[in-house]
């Protein structure tokens, strides 16, 4: 038995979405929208089923979606990526990530992560025989600290994760972050490997920049992108990886023996939605944007202290202002138990040295959700 599974806890996804549905809480904890998906695209998936092709589809993906792929971030970031040799096909981002540590870390190698993180990093890299270096943002910014990075690296030092934008923090890093991490890649000979997964979820007028566009960067980055994000599928599990060839080659052999290949149905639909207009990427994220808002704003005339999203589907809360002498944890099971609202605690995505005041909240709700949401916690703090 593999110890380093068989000691993982339940994850805190799926311990407060159990609860949630063993309370008749309402779930705004996970981070799936409660809104069945583009209709357009799903009648492409269901044509493609009854009239398309079924069987095995190619090891990297259809050709259509790996051209749609690069055909979009062209467009969208100005990275030129040749379909056929550093684009990708997996069967959702975490298998992405998945293959990519697993084909890239040798033992020994010491992998950069940032707290707070994506629960599935460290199991990765520790199942590769890595060794994860935490490096500890803090609210309410959440920005990279180059001192730290720096103290950070050692010789055995040949991998970084960065998320961005950043779930559990809701943050979009801005060009000079950026540009200083890429500056210490290149310094140190570091591979950066980018989970991306919310690039189209970024609100007021910001615009998301991958790594991989950083001048020094392309030869030294893997792109990580999920059409589950992308168009609110999240069920559907359809993730990209884009990287330089000789990357790519060692990433494709970890693929064929995890997934090998991803349902040919939902890759027809992906790549026609990946193709339509600016405007329906434009709508989605002010529909969403509209939802934080609403969110937010009912959280912060309850009295709960609201730290700005800039993107993803999440808005947090730091309750230490309010001084209630309790962790984020315990705050979150209280709400869940007491009053039917199920959160997560952001501790949870730490490994060391916790934050342990901020909890968030998933917004990519209806309306009558969110407002049922907030009269239920407008008994919180007034007892």
């Amino acid at each position: 038995m593999n110890k380093i599974f068989a000691d993982l806890p339940v994850t805190i996804f799926e311990a407060m979405s159990q609860a949630a549905r063993d309370l008749n809480a309402i779930n705004l904890g996970q981070g799936f929208p409660d809104d069945p998906g583009p209709l357009d695209i799903r009648e492409k998936a269901a044509d493609a089923v009854l009239n398309g092709y079924n069987q095995y589809p190619s090891m990297m993906g259809i050709p259509e979606l790996r051209q749609a792929i690069s055909t979009h971030y062209a467009h969208w970031h100005g990275v030129q990526l040749d379909p056929m040799t550093e684009v990708m096909v997996t069967s959702g981002a975490t298998e992405a990530l998945a293959g990519t540590l697993l084909g890239l870390i040798k033992p020994g190698d010491e992998v950069l992560v940032f707290q707070p993180m994506y629960d599935s990093y460290v199991p990765i890299i520790r199942l590769a025989g890595g060794i994860p270096k935490f490096i500890r943002l803090e609210p309410p910014h959440w920005l990279l600290p180059e001192e730290a990075i720096r103290r950070a690296i050692t010789p055995k030092t040949k991998y970084v994760v960065l998320n961005n934008p950043l779930n559990p923090a809701a943050v979009v890093y801005p060009r000079e972050n950026l540009e200083m991490l890429a500056r210490i890649c290149q310094e140190f000979d570091l591979i950066a490997v980018c989970d991306e997964v919310w690039e189209h979820v970024v609100f007021d007028g910001r615009q998301h920049i991958p790594l991989i566009s950083i001048p020094g960067m392309r030869d030294r980055t893997v792109k990580i992108g999920s059409a589950g994000k992308i168009f609110a599928l999240t069920g559907w599990k359809i993730g990209f990886v884009c990287a330089a060839p000789h990357i790519l080659r060692v990433l494709a052999k970890a693929h064929q023996f995890l997934a090998f290949t991803t349902a040919p149905n939902l890759q027809v639909a992906v790549a026609y939605g990946l193709g339509k207009s600016d405007d329906y990427f434009f709508t989605m994220r002010a529909e969403l944007a509209r939802s934080r808002d609403r969110l937010s704003e009912g959280l912060s005339q309850i009295g709960f202290p609201v730290l700005k999203s800039q993107g993803t589907y999440f808005v947090n809360v730091d309750l230490a202002p309010l001084g209630l002498n309790e962790t984020d944890e315990a705050f979150c099971k209280r709400l869940v138990t007491d009053h039917k609202v199920a959160t997560i605690p952001v501790s949870a995505f730490y490994e060391e040295d916790h934050v342990t005041s901020v909890v968030r909240f998933c917004f990519s709700k209806k309306d009558a959700t969110i407002d049922t949401a907030l009269e239920r916690l407008s008994r919180v703090l007034n007892g």
